[in-house]
């Protein structure tokens, strides 16, 4: 009995500092991105028939007065809006239904909606998930502030770039390639973006003020997110608490901070993404649902404003994921708009039909490939 006693609250903690968390970060997340698909939708007069958080069977569920089901089901990687004359929970589109609705159906159907207006729903998820990025980012600035350390130089590293570039512990970097630096976070994400092209940093130096050049080289290592490549000059900044600041924001301020967190994010997911088709970079750092889940919960342990961060990056993930032009994702029917508009009529039912199904296998495959790369990275394993 102890045993099973003992097993039990393993299994419920796990639950409480695992689970929790990242059921909260993955439901704000989905929930936001569905959310921009309905409202453009009863905007544009669209009529949404389900409203779900999760896949699969219900476990709650309710009618609003214009009909629409709000589910929670009992799968909870995901969710979606389904329209009326969508065939699926994909929005793949019922060619069948669609033709034989009366004038008065297509009124309200998705399907029978112009080109625009189709587009306008589709984006709107995506578009949603960096409205959230930025609505959480801007408010962790102004109301938590950034913990900041100053951009001086505590060593450097033999035998490193910046050894060869003349930096000496105690140097203040004031700028990189003539654009100022507020802090150390400052010079490590100007390095990480470097690519390896050649930096010219300006220093102070006692009293005076220097310029070193120095070329970053690109450094691997092993990450609980996969195979962190990336270009480092081999200085560290300074532990001292002296050194060490709290930032408060101020509303423009925030604002502006936060846009330059995505604008950072979409950039680092577009260089990875093109460092995997030339070859550059690792496919390990896919990560599946038990892998995020891991890391909601040990960012958890830090509070809810990193928690919340944590939102705010992966809902900047899921837009770009869903911007993909892979037929099922919000960007493999942008593509299919666009070739409608241009050739002034839509694919044909069965080129949709069997690009859906691609779509489907290749999403299938990925959840797949980034589940085992989970298993690989939890379990310690290698290859």
């Amino acid at each position: 009995m102890p045993d099973v006693l003992s097993v039990g609250l393993t299994w419920f903690s796990a639950f409480l500092g695992y689970l929790l968390p990242f059921l909260f970060v993955l439901a704000l997340v989905v929930f936001v991105h569905e959310m921009g698909h309905f409202l453009v939708g009863r905007w544009l007069g669209v009529k949404v028939e389900t409203f779900s958080l999760g896949f699969g069977p219900r476990v709650a569920r309710f009618y609003d007065r214009k009909g629409t089901e709000w589910a929670l089901s009992a799968i909870p990687l995901g969710g979606y809006v389904r329209f009326k004359g969508d065939a699926n929970a994909a929005s793949a589109p019922d060619h069948e239904a669609a033709a034989a609705m009366t004038e008065a159906d297509r009124q309200d159907a998705f399907p029978h909606k112009s080109v625009a207006a189709r587009a306008a729903i589709v984006a709107a998820g995506p578009l949603a998930n960096f409205l959230l990025a930025f609505v959480i980012f801007t408010s962790c600035f102004m109301l938590l502030g950034r913990t900041l350390v100053e951009p001086i130089i505590a060593g450097v590293n033999e035998n490193s770039p910046a050894a060869a570039a003349g930096f000496k512990p105690g140097d203040r970097v004031l700028s990189i390639n003539g654009r100022k630096v507020q802090s150390f976070d400052d010079v490590a994400r100007r390095v990480s973006v470097s690519e390896g092209d050649t930096l010219t940093f300006l220093v102070q130096r006692e009293s005076r003020e220097i310029e070193l050049v120095g070329t970053p080289t690109i450094y691997s290592r092993k990450t609980i997110l996969g195979t962190d490549r990336r270009p480092v000059m081999g200085f560290v900044g300074s532990r001292e608490a002296e050194h060490h600041f709290l930032k408060k924001f101020g509303p423009v301020e925030a604002a502006q901070t936060a846009v330059q967190e995505i604008v950072f994010v979409i950039d680092r997911t577009g260089a990875y993404v093109a460092g995997l088709f030339a070859g550059r970079e690792k496919a390990d750092q896919l990560s599946g649902p038990t892998r995020i889940a891991y890391i909601s919960g040990k960012v958890a342990e830090s509070g809810l404003g990193p928690l919340f961060m944590l939102a705010g990056i992966l809902s900047i993930s899921i837009g770009l994921i869903n911007l993909l032009p892979v037929p099922m994702l919000d960007g493999g029917h942008l593509v299919f708009y666009a070739i409608e508009a241009i050739f002034g009529r839509p694919i044909s039912p069965r080129a949709q039909e069997i690009s859906f199904r691609v779509g489907f296998a290749l999403v299938i495959m990925l959840m797949l490939f980034s589940t085992w790369n989970d298993i690989i990275h939890l379990t310690g394993l290698a290859f």
